[in-house]
C-alpha cells in the first residue's frame, strides 16, 4: 500500500500527509487497533479506514483523496498548500 500512495502524483500528494507505521513496533500495532484494523496492508483517511488488503487503484485512491479534500476545506483555495 504504501508504494501506491508514494507513486500518486505530486499534485495529488500535496492534499496529504502520509504515516506509516510498522507493525513490528508497540506504535504500529497500537495505532493499527485504533483505527480498528482487521487486515493488512491498510490505507486510512481522515482516521477512517479505507482500504484493507485490497491495494486501490490509482483513479479510486485520487478520486477520494479529492473528494476529502474539498469537503473538508470548502472555503480553501483550490490548491492546499504549496509544493515542497
Amino acid at each position: 500500500m504504501a508504494k501506491s500512495v508514494q507513486d500518486l502524483p505530486k499534485e495529488i500528494q500535496q492534499y496529504i500527509d502520509v504515516y506509516e507505521w510498522d507493525m513490528r513496533t508497540l506504535e504500529g500495532n497500537t495505532r493499527f487497533l485504533q483505527l480498528k484494523g482487521k487486515c493488512l496492508p491498510s490505507i486510512a483517511l481522515d482516521e477512517e479506514l479505507l482500504y484493507e488488503s485490497l491495494i486501490p487503484g490509482q483513479e479510486e485512491l485520487i478520486a477520494e483523496i479529492t473528494r476529502r479534500w474539498s469537503l473538508n476545506n470548502k472555503n480553501a483555495e483550490a490548491t492546499p498548500r504549496s509544493p515542497a
